[in-house]
Protein backbone atom coordinates (compact mmCIF):
# COMPACT_ATOMS: atom_id res chain seq x y z
CA UNK A 1 0.00 0.00 0.00
CA UNK A 2 1.25 3.21 -0.43
CA UNK A 3 3.23 5.35 2.05
CA UNK A 4 0.46 8.17 1.94
CA UNK A 5 -2.23 6.15 2.78
CA UNK A 6 -4.98 6.91 4.98
CA UNK A 7 -7.90 5.81 2.84
CA UNK A 8 -10.39 8.58 4.19
CA UNK A 9 -10.79 9.59 0.40
CA UNK A 10 -11.28 5.94 -1.06
CA UNK A 11 -14.53 5.15 0.85
CA UNK A 12 -15.26 2.13 -1.26
CA UNK A 13 -13.97 -0.97 0.93
CA UNK A 14 -13.67 -3.47 -2.16
CA UNK A 15 -10.72 -1.03 -3.58
CA UNK A 16 -8.17 -0.32 -0.56
CA UNK A 17 -6.56 -3.72 -2.00
CA UNK A 18 -5.59 -1.82 -5.16
CA UNK A 19 -4.12 1.25 -2.86
CA UNK A 20 -0.26 1.00 -3.92
CA UNK A 21 2.69 3.50 -5.12
CA UNK A 22 3.21 4.96 -8.36
CA UNK A 23 6.00 2.95 -8.78
CA UNK A 24 3.94 -0.34 -8.77
CA UNK A 25 1.25 1.28 -10.51
CA UNK A 26 3.32 1.96 -13.54
CA UNK A 27 3.81 -1.75 -13.83
CA UNK A 28 0.44 -1.72 -15.67
CA UNK A 29 1.43 0.80 -18.25
CA UNK A 30 3.27 -1.05 -21.40
CA UNK A 31 5.70 0.14 -24.60
CA UNK A 32 3.51 1.18 -27.31
CA UNK A 33 0.47 1.45 -25.17
CA UNK A 34 -2.60 3.98 -25.89
CA UNK A 35 -3.02 6.07 -22.64
CA UNK A 36 -5.68 8.33 -21.95
CA UNK A 37 -4.69 10.70 -19.09
CA UNK A 38 -6.79 13.09 -17.75
CA UNK A 39 -6.24 16.79 -17.74
CA UNK A 40 -7.25 20.08 -19.06
CA UNK A 41 -5.55 23.69 -19.45
CA UNK A 42 -3.03 22.79 -16.46
CA UNK A 43 -5.96 21.25 -14.08
CA UNK A 44 -6.79 17.47 -13.14
CA UNK A 45 -3.68 15.99 -14.30
CA UNK A 46 -2.08 12.84 -12.49
CA UNK A 47 0.77 14.23 -10.84
CA UNK A 48 2.80 11.10 -9.53
CA UNK A 49 2.24 8.60 -12.26
CA UNK A 50 3.72 10.36 -15.46
CA UNK A 51 6.86 10.87 -12.96
CA UNK A 52 7.33 7.96 -12.01
CA UNK A 53 6.67 6.66 -15.72
CA UNK A 54 9.37 8.79 -16.93
CA UNK A 55 11.67 7.77 -14.31
CA UNK A 56 11.19 4.05 -15.66
CA UNK A 57 11.16 5.35 -19.24
CA UNK A 58 14.96 6.64 -18.45
CA UNK A 59 16.39 3.82 -17.10
CA UNK A 60 14.86 1.57 -20.12
CA UNK A 61 16.22 4.12 -22.73
CA UNK A 62 19.67 3.62 -20.51
CA UNK A 63 19.85 0.05 -20.82
CA UNK A 64 19.11 0.41 -24.80
CA UNK A 65 15.49 -0.66 -24.50
CA UNK A 66 12.86 1.27 -26.71
CA UNK A 67 9.76 2.48 -24.48
CA UNK A 68 7.03 4.58 -25.82
CA UNK A 69 3.60 5.79 -25.31
CA UNK A 70 0.71 7.53 -26.67
CA UNK A 71 -0.71 10.26 -25.08
CA UNK A 72 -4.14 11.24 -24.89
CA UNK A 73 -5.40 13.77 -22.45
CA UNK A 74 -8.11 16.67 -22.72
CA UNK A 75 -6.21 19.64 -23.33
CA UNK A 76 -2.93 20.70 -22.03
CA UNK A 77 -1.22 19.18 -18.42
CA UNK A 78 1.69 20.35 -16.73
CA UNK A 79 5.15 19.48 -16.65
CA UNK A 80 5.19 16.93 -14.08
CA UNK A 81 3.12 15.29 -17.24
CA UNK A 82 3.91 16.49 -20.68
CA UNK A 83 7.62 18.06 -19.82
CA UNK A 84 8.64 14.53 -18.06
CA UNK A 85 7.56 11.95 -20.97
CA UNK A 86 8.51 14.21 -23.20
CA UNK A 87 12.28 14.88 -21.80
CA UNK A 88 12.92 11.16 -21.59
CA UNK A 89 11.52 10.66 -25.14
CA UNK A 90 8.53 8.87 -23.95
CA UNK A 91 6.02 10.02 -25.73
CA UNK A 92 5.27 8.94 -29.40
CA UNK A 93 2.09 10.03 -30.74
CA UNK A 94 0.54 13.03 -28.15
CA UNK A 95 -2.87 14.62 -28.82
CA UNK A 96 -5.16 16.49 -29.00
CA UNK A 97 -3.72 19.96 -27.61
CA UNK A 98 -0.25 20.51 -25.52
CA UNK A 99 1.35 23.93 -24.24
CA UNK A 100 4.25 22.17 -22.55
CA UNK A 101 7.98 23.81 -24.04
CA UNK A 102 9.83 20.42 -24.01
CA UNK A 103 6.78 18.99 -25.72
CA UNK A 104 6.95 21.76 -27.84
CA UNK A 105 10.76 21.57 -28.72
CA UNK A 106 10.56 17.94 -29.58
CA UNK A 107 7.23 17.91 -32.08
CA UNK A 108 9.04 21.04 -33.92
CA UNK A 109 12.10 19.38 -34.20
CA UNK A 110 10.13 16.19 -35.39
CA UNK A 111 11.26 13.76 -32.45
CA UNK A 112 7.98 13.52 -31.50
CA UNK A 113 4.77 13.14 -33.38
CA UNK A 114 1.57 15.29 -32.48
CA UNK A 115 -2.04 15.83 -33.90
CA UNK A 116 -3.99 18.51 -33.51
CA UNK A 117 -7.48 18.52 -33.66
CA UNK A 118 -10.80 19.65 -32.65
CA UNK A 119 -11.68 19.51 -28.90
CA UNK A 120 -14.85 18.19 -29.83
CA UNK A 121 -13.51 15.61 -32.01
CA UNK A 122 -11.21 13.66 -29.83
CA UNK A 123 -14.14 11.94 -27.62
CA UNK A 124 -16.10 10.93 -30.49
CA UNK A 125 -12.91 9.84 -32.81
CA UNK A 126 -11.82 7.39 -30.00
CA UNK A 127 -15.53 5.80 -29.83
CA UNK A 128 -15.32 5.72 -34.08
CA UNK A 129 -12.42 3.98 -32.84
CA UNK A 130 -10.62 6.25 -35.73
CA UNK A 131 -7.51 6.25 -33.42
CA UNK A 132 -6.77 2.49 -32.09
CA UNK A 133 -8.21 0.93 -28.86
CA UNK A 134 -7.50 2.83 -25.55
CA UNK A 135 -5.34 0.59 -23.44
CA UNK A 136 -5.20 2.29 -20.15
CA UNK A 137 -6.72 5.23 -18.65
CA UNK A 138 -4.94 7.47 -15.67
CA UNK A 139 -7.24 9.84 -13.81
CA UNK A 140 -6.84 11.84 -11.09
CA UNK A 141 -10.15 12.26 -8.99
CA UNK A 142 -11.17 13.95 -5.96
CA UNK A 143 -12.45 11.17 -4.39
CA UNK A 144 -13.99 7.34 -4.59
CA UNK A 145 -17.65 7.25 -2.85
CA UNK A 146 -18.77 4.04 -1.12
CA UNK A 147 -20.59 2.47 -4.11
CA UNK A 148 -17.27 3.13 -6.05
CA UNK A 149 -18.51 5.64 -8.13
CA UNK A 150 -15.45 8.79 -8.80
CA UNK A 151 -15.42 12.26 -7.76
CA UNK A 152 -13.76 14.24 -10.50
CA UNK A 153 -11.22 16.58 -10.21
CA UNK A 154 -10.39 20.32 -11.29
CA UNK A 155 -11.43 19.15 -14.92
CA UNK A 156 -13.51 16.66 -16.66
CA UNK A 157 -11.77 16.64 -20.19
CA UNK A 158 -12.07 13.29 -22.04
CA UNK A 159 -12.03 11.34 -18.56
CA UNK A 160 -15.42 9.96 -18.72
CA UNK A 161 -14.61 8.49 -22.38
CA UNK A 162 -11.16 7.22 -21.26
CA UNK A 163 -12.79 5.38 -18.54
CA UNK A 164 -15.55 3.95 -20.38
CA UNK A 165 -13.48 2.38 -23.23
CA UNK A 166 -9.71 1.62 -21.26
CA UNK A 167 -9.12 -1.68 -20.46
CA UNK A 168 -7.46 -1.16 -17.56
CA UNK A 169 -8.03 2.36 -15.07
CA UNK A 170 -5.54 3.47 -12.60
CA UNK A 171 -6.50 6.64 -10.42
CA UNK A 172 -4.88 9.30 -8.44
CA UNK A 173 -7.11 10.02 -5.81
CA UNK A 174 -5.94 13.74 -5.10
CA UNK A 175 -6.12 14.78 -1.39
CA UNK A 176 -5.00 18.67 -2.35
CA UNK A 177 -8.43 19.09 -3.91
CA UNK A 178 -11.16 20.73 -1.92
CA UNK A 179 -13.61 17.83 -1.28
CA UNK A 180 -16.13 20.66 -1.68
CA UNK A 181 -15.62 20.10 -5.60
CA UNK A 182 -17.91 16.87 -4.83
CA UNK A 183 -21.47 18.29 -6.77
CA UNK A 184 -19.65 20.71 -8.94
CA UNK A 185 -19.79 18.22 -12.18
CA UNK A 186 -22.49 17.03 -14.33
CA UNK A 187 -21.27 14.09 -16.41
CA UNK A 188 -23.11 13.15 -19.52
CA UNK A 189 -24.08 9.71 -19.85
CA UNK A 190 -26.25 9.86 -22.68
CA UNK A 191 -24.32 9.92 -25.87
CA UNK A 192 -24.52 7.40 -28.74
CA UNK A 193 -23.41 6.85 -31.56
CA UNK A 194 -24.43 6.55 -35.13
CA UNK A 195 -27.15 6.34 -36.14
CA UNK A 196 -29.13 6.24 -32.99
CA UNK A 197 -28.25 9.75 -31.66
CA UNK A 198 -30.16 11.60 -29.98
CA UNK A 199 -30.49 15.77 -28.84
CA UNK A 200 -27.92 16.68 -26.31
CA UNK A 201 -30.59 18.53 -23.81
CA UNK A 202 -29.37 21.74 -22.89
CA UNK A 203 -31.28 24.78 -23.56
CA UNK A 204 -29.40 26.63 -21.04
CA UNK A 205 -26.34 27.16 -19.65
CA UNK A 206 -27.01 26.17 -16.00
CA UNK A 207 -28.68 22.88 -16.95
CA UNK A 208 -27.54 19.54 -15.39
CA UNK A 209 -27.83 16.52 -17.64
CA UNK A 210 -25.86 13.74 -16.32
CA UNK A 211 -24.59 12.40 -13.19
CA UNK A 212 -22.31 14.08 -10.59
CA UNK A 213 -19.63 11.17 -10.58
CA UNK A 214 -18.10 8.89 -12.89
CA UNK A 215 -19.11 5.70 -13.07
CA UNK A 216 -16.62 2.54 -13.48
CA UNK A 217 -16.56 -0.91 -13.29
CA UNK A 218 -14.76 -2.13 -9.89
CA UNK A 219 -12.83 -4.81 -11.86
CA UNK A 220 -11.35 -1.97 -14.29
CA UNK A 221 -9.54 -0.16 -11.53
CA UNK A 222 -6.10 -2.15 -10.95
CA UNK A 223 -4.27 0.36 -8.77
CA UNK A 224 -5.01 3.56 -6.97
CA UNK A 225 -2.45 6.22 -6.18
CA UNK A 226 -2.68 8.76 -3.55
CA UNK A 227 -1.44 12.35 -3.87
CA UNK A 228 -1.46 15.94 -2.57
CA UNK A 229 -0.18 17.74 -5.05
CA UNK A 230 -1.70 20.88 -6.44
CA UNK A 231 -2.40 21.80 -9.94
CA UNK A 232 -0.23 24.05 -11.75
CA UNK A 233 -1.77 27.30 -11.34
CA UNK A 234 -1.88 30.29 -14.12
CA UNK A 235 -0.13 33.41 -13.30
CA UNK A 236 -1.99 36.11 -15.41
CA UNK A 237 -0.70 39.45 -16.10
CA UNK A 238 -2.37 42.53 -15.17
CA UNK A 239 -4.12 44.14 -18.47
CA UNK A 240 -2.08 46.28 -19.86
CA UNK A 241 -3.18 49.41 -22.13
CA UNK A 242 -3.54 47.21 -25.12
CA UNK A 243 -5.55 44.89 -23.40
CA UNK A 244 -7.86 46.93 -21.96
CA UNK A 245 -8.29 48.86 -24.91
CA UNK A 246 -9.74 46.03 -27.13
CA UNK A 247 -11.79 44.81 -24.22
CA UNK A 248 -13.40 48.39 -24.50
CA UNK A 249 -13.81 48.00 -28.66
CA UNK A 250 -15.82 44.42 -27.80
CA UNK A 251 -17.91 46.05 -24.92
CA UNK A 252 -18.60 49.19 -27.23
CA UNK A 253 -19.58 46.48 -30.03
CA UNK A 254 -22.19 44.48 -27.69
CA UNK A 255 -23.70 47.86 -26.35
CA UNK A 256 -24.52 48.84 -29.97
CA UNK A 257 -25.40 45.40 -31.13
CA UNK A 258 -27.76 45.44 -27.99
CA UNK A 259 -29.46 49.01 -29.11
CA UNK A 260 -30.12 47.58 -32.59
CA UNK A 261 -31.94 44.42 -31.15
CA UNK A 262 -29.52 41.95 -32.37
CA UNK A 263 -28.70 40.89 -28.83
CA UNK A 264 -30.67 40.82 -25.11
CA UNK A 265 -29.61 42.96 -22.58
CA UNK A 266 -28.23 40.67 -20.78
CA UNK A 267 -26.10 39.16 -24.21
CA UNK A 268 -25.72 35.57 -24.84
CA UNK A 269 -23.93 33.10 -23.35
CA UNK A 270 -20.62 33.88 -23.35
CA UNK A 271 -16.94 32.13 -24.90
CA UNK A 272 -13.46 33.16 -24.02
CA UNK A 273 -10.46 31.26 -25.03
CA UNK A 274 -7.52 31.06 -22.66
CA UNK A 275 -4.82 33.66 -22.02
CA UNK A 276 -4.00 37.17 -20.86
CA UNK A 277 -6.09 39.18 -23.34
CA UNK A 278 -9.58 37.24 -23.44
CA UNK A 279 -8.60 37.59 -19.44
CA UNK A 280 -8.70 41.00 -19.84
CA UNK A 281 -12.00 41.16 -22.14
CA UNK A 282 -13.24 39.46 -18.96
CA UNK A 283 -12.33 41.88 -16.64
CA UNK A 284 -13.59 44.71 -19.19
CA UNK A 285 -17.34 42.94 -18.66
CA UNK A 286 -17.23 43.30 -14.91
CA UNK A 287 -16.70 47.42 -15.15
CA UNK A 288 -19.55 47.13 -17.90
CA UNK A 289 -23.48 48.03 -17.71
CA UNK A 290 -24.02 44.06 -18.80
CA UNK A 291 -25.65 42.28 -15.76
CA UNK A 292 -27.38 38.87 -15.45
CA UNK A 293 -24.57 37.42 -17.81
CA UNK A 294 -24.01 33.72 -18.29
CA UNK A 295 -21.34 31.76 -20.11
CA UNK A 296 -20.79 28.26 -21.80
CA UNK A 297 -16.86 28.14 -22.22
CA UNK A 298 -14.22 25.56 -21.83
CA UNK A 299 -11.94 26.91 -18.95
CA UNK A 300 -12.96 29.27 -16.32
CA UNK A 301 -10.12 31.82 -15.58
CA UNK A 302 -9.87 34.70 -12.99
CA UNK A 303 -11.81 37.07 -15.01
CA UNK A 304 -14.84 34.86 -15.02
CA UNK A 305 -14.76 33.77 -11.43
CA UNK A 306 -14.62 37.29 -10.51
CA UNK A 307 -18.01 37.87 -13.09
CA UNK A 308 -19.32 35.22 -10.72
CA UNK A 309 -18.12 36.57 -7.57
CA UNK A 310 -19.35 39.98 -8.56
CA UNK A 311 -22.97 38.96 -9.49
CA UNK A 312 -22.34 39.65 -13.02
CA UNK A 313 -22.28 35.81 -14.34
CA UNK A 314 -25.17 33.90 -12.87
CA UNK A 315 -24.29 30.05 -14.22
CA UNK A 316 -21.38 29.34 -16.08
CA UNK A 317 -20.81 25.97 -17.80
CA UNK A 318 -16.88 24.79 -18.54
CA UNK A 319 -14.87 21.52 -18.81
CA UNK A 320 -12.22 22.87 -16.38
CA UNK A 321 -10.67 26.01 -13.85
CA UNK A 322 -7.50 27.52 -14.95
CA UNK A 323 -6.71 30.14 -11.83
CA UNK A 324 -3.78 31.95 -10.66
CA UNK A 325 -2.79 30.97 -6.84
CA UNK A 326 -5.04 34.03 -5.57
CA UNK A 327 -8.18 32.68 -7.67
CA UNK A 328 -7.76 29.14 -6.19
CA UNK A 329 -7.68 30.73 -2.79
CA UNK A 330 -10.56 32.09 -3.59
CA UNK A 331 -12.20 29.48 -4.89
CA UNK A 332 -11.74 27.27 -2.30
CA UNK A 333 -12.79 29.28 0.31
CA UNK A 334 -15.70 30.26 -1.07
CA UNK A 335 -16.57 26.93 -3.28
CA UNK A 336 -20.10 26.40 -1.47
CA UNK A 337 -21.52 29.84 -2.86
CA UNK A 338 -19.38 28.88 -6.57
CA UNK A 339 -20.60 25.34 -6.60
CA UNK A 340 -24.51 26.27 -6.83
CA UNK A 341 -23.33 28.76 -9.97
CA UNK A 342 -20.43 26.74 -12.02
CA UNK A 343 -21.14 23.70 -14.11
CA UNK A 344 -18.32 21.41 -14.98
CA UNK A 345 -18.95 19.08 -17.93
CA UNK A 346 -17.25 16.51 -20.51
CA UNK A 347 -14.96 18.08 -23.17
CA UNK A 348 -17.37 16.67 -25.71
CA UNK A 349 -20.75 18.47 -24.13
CA UNK A 350 -18.90 21.61 -23.16
CA UNK A 351 -17.54 22.27 -26.80
CA UNK A 352 -20.75 20.53 -29.32
CA UNK A 353 -21.14 22.02 -32.00
CA UNK A 354 -25.18 21.62 -32.17
CA UNK A 355 -25.33 23.30 -28.46
CA UNK A 356 -23.10 26.08 -28.66
CA UNK A 357 -25.10 26.96 -31.85
CA UNK A 358 -28.69 26.23 -30.23
CA UNK A 359 -27.51 28.42 -27.19
CA UNK A 360 -25.85 31.36 -29.28
CA UNK A 361 -22.76 31.48 -27.67
CA UNK A 362 -20.70 34.31 -28.10
CA UNK A 363 -17.26 33.56 -28.55
CA UNK A 364 -13.86 35.46 -27.85
CA UNK A 365 -10.77 33.57 -29.14
CA UNK A 366 -7.08 34.61 -29.61
CA UNK A 367 -5.24 34.44 -32.89
CA UNK A 368 -1.36 34.50 -33.62
CA UNK A 369 -2.26 36.65 -36.93
CA UNK A 370 -4.86 37.05 -39.39
CA UNK A 371 -4.41 37.95 -43.19
CA UNK A 372 -6.20 41.08 -45.05
CA UNK A 373 -9.04 39.03 -46.41
CA UNK A 374 -10.32 37.59 -42.47
CA UNK A 375 -8.22 34.32 -42.42
CA UNK A 376 -6.83 32.65 -39.45
CA UNK A 377 -3.94 31.27 -38.04
CA UNK A 378 -4.44 30.90 -34.45
CA UNK A 379 -1.39 27.92 -34.00
CA UNK A 380 2.07 27.68 -35.97
CA UNK A 381 4.72 30.28 -36.47
CA UNK A 382 6.06 31.06 -40.30
CA UNK A 383 3.55 28.23 -41.32
CA UNK A 384 5.82 25.41 -39.87
CA UNK A 385 6.71 25.46 -36.16
CA UNK A 386 3.83 24.61 -34.36
CA UNK A 387 3.07 26.67 -30.97
CA UNK A 388 0.51 25.11 -28.38
CA UNK A 389 -2.55 24.09 -30.88
CA UNK A 390 -6.21 24.99 -32.29
CA UNK A 391 -8.07 23.92 -29.20
CA UNK A 392 -11.93 24.02 -28.95
CA UNK A 393 -11.39 27.52 -30.98
CA UNK A 394 -12.57 26.38 -33.90
CA UNK A 395 -15.47 24.44 -31.70
CA UNK A 396 -16.65 27.83 -30.99
CA UNK A 397 -15.74 30.04 -33.75
CA UNK A 398 -18.02 27.77 -36.73
CA UNK A 399 -21.17 27.56 -34.38
CA UNK A 400 -20.72 30.78 -32.36
CA UNK A 401 -23.59 33.32 -32.83
CA UNK A 402 -20.97 35.92 -32.69
CA UNK A 403 -17.56 35.13 -33.30
CA UNK A 404 -14.58 37.40 -32.05
CA UNK A 405 -10.74 36.91 -32.78
CA UNK A 406 -8.33 39.03 -30.39
CA UNK A 407 -4.68 39.79 -30.60
CA UNK A 408 -2.58 43.03 -30.44
CA UNK A 409 -1.40 44.44 -34.15
CA UNK A 410 2.22 43.90 -33.58
CA UNK A 411 4.48 41.83 -31.73
CA UNK A 412 8.51 41.46 -31.10
CA UNK A 413 8.78 44.88 -30.66
CA UNK A 414 7.34 45.91 -34.00
CA UNK A 415 9.13 43.34 -35.77
CA UNK A 416 5.65 41.14 -36.22
CA UNK A 417 2.62 42.60 -38.08
CA UNK A 418 -0.61 40.68 -36.91
CA UNK A 419 -1.80 41.55 -40.02
CA UNK A 420 -0.58 40.12 -42.99
CA UNK A 421 -1.59 39.97 -46.73
CA UNK A 422 -1.84 35.98 -46.78
CA UNK A 423 -1.69 33.69 -43.28
CA UNK A 424 1.42 31.26 -43.39
CA UNK A 425 -1.17 28.50 -41.74
CA UNK A 426 -5.04 28.26 -41.98
CA UNK A 427 -7.23 27.36 -38.88
CA UNK A 428 -10.12 29.56 -39.05
CA UNK A 429 -11.26 30.74 -42.64
CA UNK A 430 -12.50 33.95 -43.42
CA UNK A 431 -16.19 31.75 -44.01
CA UNK A 432 -16.03 31.88 -39.93
CA UNK A 433 -14.27 34.96 -38.85
CA UNK A 434 -16.77 37.50 -38.35
CA UNK A 435 -14.87 40.13 -36.38
CA UNK A 436 -11.21 41.03 -35.42
CA UNK A 437 -10.04 43.54 -32.88
CA UNK A 438 -6.09 44.46 -32.02
CA UNK A 439 -5.88 48.21 -29.80
CA UNK A 440 -5.84 49.63 -33.48
CA UNK A 441 -9.67 48.83 -33.69
CA UNK A 442 -12.40 46.14 -34.23
CA UNK A 443 -13.16 45.28 -37.99
CA UNK A 444 -17.26 44.21 -38.16
CA UNK A 445 -16.71 41.91 -41.17
CA UNK A 446 -20.56 40.26 -41.23
CA UNK A 447 -22.22 40.60 -45.05
CA UNK A 448 -18.67 41.92 -46.50
CA UNK A 449 -16.86 40.62 -50.24
CA UNK A 450 -13.25 39.77 -49.65
CA UNK A 451 -12.47 43.04 -51.24
CA UNK A 452 -14.08 44.94 -48.92
CA UNK A 453 -12.67 43.09 -45.95
CA UNK A 454 -9.13 44.04 -47.21
CA UNK A 455 -10.53 47.49 -47.02
CA UNK A 456 -12.30 47.03 -43.30
CA UNK A 457 -8.94 44.94 -41.87
CA UNK A 458 -6.23 47.12 -43.19
CA UNK A 459 -8.26 50.52 -42.01
CA UNK A 460 -9.30 49.32 -38.65
CA UNK A 461 -7.14 46.86 -37.40
CA UNK A 462 -3.30 47.16 -38.84
CA UNK A 463 -0.90 49.24 -37.07
CA UNK A 464 0.33 52.33 -38.34
CA UNK A 465 4.42 50.87 -39.60
CA UNK A 466 2.54 48.64 -42.00
CA UNK A 467 -0.51 50.15 -42.96
CA UNK A 468 1.28 51.70 -46.20
CA UNK A 469 2.61 48.28 -47.00
CA UNK A 470 -0.93 46.35 -46.76
CA UNK A 471 -2.23 48.82 -48.90
CA UNK A 472 0.31 48.91 -51.26
CA UNK A 473 0.45 45.10 -51.31
CA UNK A 474 -4.22 45.27 -52.01
CA UNK A 475 -3.63 47.43 -54.37
CA UNK A 476 -1.06 46.01 -56.87
CA UNK A 477 -3.22 42.82 -56.51
CA UNK A 478 -6.47 44.43 -57.56
CA UNK A 479 -4.31 45.85 -60.59
CA UNK A 480 -3.27 42.64 -62.09
CA UNK A 481 -5.56 42.58 -64.95
CA UNK A 482 -4.64 38.85 -65.44
CA UNK A 483 -5.62 37.78 -62.31
CA UNK A 484 -9.49 37.01 -61.06
CA UNK A 485 -10.65 40.04 -58.93
CA UNK A 486 -12.68 38.31 -56.48
CA UNK A 487 -9.64 37.81 -54.06
CA UNK A 488 -7.30 39.53 -55.15
CA UNK A 489 -3.35 38.19 -54.61
CA UNK A 490 0.09 38.08 -55.71
CA UNK A 491 0.83 35.15 -55.12
CA UNK A 492 4.77 35.25 -55.33
CA UNK A 493 4.48 37.94 -53.10
CA UNK A 494 1.57 36.91 -50.30
CA UNK A 495 4.28 35.02 -48.26
CA UNK A 496 7.09 36.69 -48.73
CA UNK A 497 6.60 38.90 -45.43
CA UNK A 498 6.55 35.43 -43.15
CA UNK A 499 10.15 34.76 -45.94
CA UNK A 500 11.38 38.27 -44.37
CA UNK A 501 10.71 37.58 -40.81
CA UNK A 502 12.49 34.05 -41.15
CA UNK A 503 15.45 35.66 -42.97
CA UNK A 504 16.09 39.02 -41.07
CA UNK A 505 13.90 38.84 -38.08
CA UNK A 506 11.51 41.30 -39.31
CA UNK A 507 8.75 41.73 -41.70
CA UNK A 508 9.53 45.56 -42.01
CA UNK A 509 10.92 46.34 -45.48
Amino acid sequence: MSEHTSLSRIRCAALHDRVMSAEDAIKYIFSGANVGMSGFTGAGYPKKIPLALADWIRQQHADNHEFKINVWTGASTAPELDGALAEVDGIEMRMPYQSDPTSRARINSGQMQYMDIHLSHVAEYVWFGFFGHLDIAVIEVAGIREDGSLIPAASVGNNKTWIDLADRVILEVNYALNEGLEGMHDIYYGTRLPPNREPVPILKPGDRIGSQYYHCPLDKIVAIVETQAHDRVNAFTEPDDDSRRMAQYIIKFLENEVKKGVLPPELLPIQAGVGNIANAVLFGLGDSQFQNLTAYTEVIQDGMLKLVQDGKLSQVSATALSLSPAAVKNFNDNIDFYRSRIVLRTQEISNHPEVIRRLGVIAINGMIECDIYGNVNSTHITGSTIVNGIGGSGDFTRNAFLSFFVRPSIAKNGDISAIVPMVSHTDHTEHDVQILVTEQGLADLRGLSPKQRAETIIENCAHPDYKEQLRDYFQRAKQQSNRGQHTPHILSEALSWHDRFEKTGSMKK
